[in-house]
């Protein structure tokens, strides 16, 4: 099917869905978005009520949309199983398509092609950390570009996990793990080229649970461009990421990553978004897990590893943190949209000594780069801040989160070092990053 009319197709699906829908406001009331501005009428307003008006060949008069961040609350709240973020974010692809050039259009294209970037500059890593901290440039930035003079920008590692990768393979002995059960691991873009040493610590922690780990070659998850309303790339990159791994978890070979959302668009969002319903999809939904959720699996199986140190062994820096009382969790948005609990919460409960607790609020509000947009940021500071307040509370110093752009911000507006989950229970198992 030519893509135009498979889009059509989808979205007339979508609009089934929306008849689910009996105006009953339960999205509206969970959405952080329309608490904080009357920007956004609510995922109700502009989803299932509006996409039963909507003519797919015709334009979109639906602006107000675009202040959807896509959290994907609504869809876990509503009680009759209509996709409501689904649903708008599709919408908002047409809206987008629907644009003129102008220098937003560029800073949402720019802000899609995260991957690039990323490599581009990993050899130019302190150059671009210093310029990206330099004041001027980001109120350049944002004057001309829309990106916010204040959201927090990763910085560059100065190496690939890929590179890290390939140079450890070339040392390993060819026999040595052979007969040790397999799992591939999803690394990601953010662990590529700005945190290189979650996915050394992944693979160790797979290792040490007897894992023969393998990393095949893999593409952006295309999540970046989906939000920014790039279909046309995202499936480029998604049939990129199914080709390359549906018949591992064909062959019951278990995948696994440490980025929550990453993994969310592999596992629902290219078959329930960007509409991609073939069988390397599918298997590929079947075979993936988050990594806190492969490792609780695991321990539910009775084949998890639980020699965990106490706190009192951690490193002296990490030690001093977690031994001030309650550690903060915060679940994202994108993890919960998975309805696997909150896995990471009852591996860290198998450390001894160590406190951690869930924060109640529902968003931090970043969702992914909604919240580096000039027009967004107030609206992301405003839907964190439930969030931010509790944390200074606390007075806490170290805070857990499983995504990536939700820890860059939680740590900006807080202060708090924010981990992701896999940094205390390699700590516990006494592994360090190389």
């Amino acid at each position: 099917m030519v893509p135009e009319l498979r889009e059509l197709a989808y979205l007339e699906g979508t609009a089934l869905t929306a008849d689910h829908c009996l105006k009953c406001n339960i999205c509206t009331q969970a959405c952080p978005v329309a608490a904080v501005t009357p920007l956004f009428p609510g995922p109700k307003t502009v989803g299932p009520q509006a996409q039963r008006f909507r003519n797919p060949a015709l334009p979109s008069p639906d602006h107000a949309l675009d202040y959807c961040s896509s959290c994907g609350i609504c869809t876990l709240v509503c009680p009759h199983g209509v996709k409501v973020m689904e649903i708008n974010t599709q919408a908002k692809a047409k809206l987008a398509q629907e644009q003129g050039f102008s220098l937003r259009k560029l800073r949402n294209w720019i802000l899609g092609r995260n991957a690039w970037w990323g490599l581009l500059g990993t050899p130019f890593a302190p150059l671009l950390n210093g310029l990206f901290g330099f004041k001027p440039f980001r109120w350049a930035l944002e004057k001309t570009l829309g990106v916010s003079g204040r959201a927090a920008f990763p910085k560059w590692a100065g190496y690939t996990f890929r590179g890290w990768w390939r140079r450890r393979e070339q040392k390993r002995t060819p026999i040595a793990g052979a007969d040790a059960p397999v799992v591939v691991y999803f690394h990601g873009c953010s662990t590529n080229t700005y945190e290189p040493r979650i996915g050394q610590l992944a693979v160790k922690v797979l290792e040490h649970n007897g894992f023969r780990v393998i990393v095949p070659d893999q593409a952006c998850c295309g999540l970046p461009m989906q939000s920014n309303g790039d279909f046309t790339a995202a499936r480029r990159f998604a049939h990129k990421n199914t080709r390359s791994l549906a018949n591992y978890a064909r062959r019951g070979i278990p995948i696994v990553g440490t980025s929550g959302s990453c993994i969310m668009a592999l596992k629902g969002d290219y078959a329930h978004i960007l509409g991609l319903d073939d069988p390397d999809t599918h298997a590929l939904a079947g075979g993936i897990s988050e990594m806190s959720e492969f490792l609780w699996r695991l321990y539910q199986e009775g084949k998890l590893r639980t020699d965990f140190r106490p706190v009192s062994a951690f490193s002296a820096r990490l030690q001093q943190q977690v031994s001030r009382g309650r550690i903060p969790y915060h679940a994202p948005c994108q993890l919960k949209a998975h309805g696997m609990g909150r896995p990471a919460l009852d591996l860290l409960d198998l450390i001894p000594g160590l406190n951690v607790v869930e924060m109640d609020a529902e968003c931090c509000g970043i969702a992914g780069t909604y919240g580096y947009k000039v027009e967004k940021r107030q609206i992301a500071e405003a839907v964190g801040a439930p969030l931010f307040h509790r944390l200074e509370e606390m007075g806490a110093s170290l805070a857990v989160c499983d995504t990536e752009t939700c820890r860059w911000h939680i740590a900006q507006m807080s202060g708090a070092h924010v981990v992701h989950p896999i940094e205390i229970i390699a700590e516990a198992y006494g592994l360090t990053a190389d």
